[in-house]
């Protein structure tokens, strides 16, 4: 796997917990650690963003480079 891939997944499930938190609790872990809307954890939302478009465009070539290829 890429090292690409891994930081990718790694932003999206950190992004996902952090909606969890929102949906559960309507605390932002994100803002309350860095600012709410403060430039930094607006950049923490754009790079968790940016992961998700990554993860999404490169959705097939992610699943060939995990699957283990089986010989017949």
């Amino acid at each position: 796997m890429k090292k690409l891939d891994i930081a990718a997944t790694t932003l999206l499930v950190i992004g996902g917990l952090n909606w969890g938190v929102v949906g559960f609790t309507g605390q932002d872990l994100v803002g309350a650690i860095f600012g709410n809307l403060s430039p930094l954890s607006r950049a923490v939302y754009v790079v968790v963003a940016l992961a998700a478009v990554y993860e999404a465009v490169q959705w097939k070539a992610i699943q060939r480079r995990s699957t283990p290829a089986y010989a017949d």
